[in-house]
């Protein structure tokens, strides 16, 4: 079996196909190329970083044009900079 593991300081997250088809209001069909790029993806693994605030299973929002976008064994992820990571997504209880 083979797996991405990612070297240098990088996160390779798994996407989530967004597979329902977009129409505007006056039924305009919108091509995947003109959809905005998601910004949240999950950690599918983390490279040798020390101290890494983020583990896999996370899911976390990355910087905007980020990273590279790779097709393997069926399943879209990216590869981004650990710096390029902004944030976590955490659940929390309301009050």
């Amino acid at each position: 079996m083979k797996e991405l593991q990612p070297i240098n300081q990088n996160v390779l997250l798994e996407l989530s196909e967004d597979s329902a088809e977009q129409k505007t209001a006056a039924g305009i069909i919108i091509p995947d190329s003109a959809k905005e790029k998601q910004e949240v993806g999950k950690v599918v693994a983390v490279s040798n970083i020390e101290n890494a605030e983020i583990a896999p299973g996370d899911e976390v929002l990355y910087k905007k044009f980020s990273g590279t976008e790779i097709d393997f064994d069926g399943k879209k992820y990216l590869l981004v900079p650990y710096a390029d990571i902004l944030s976590k997504v955490v659940e929390t209880e309301s009050i």
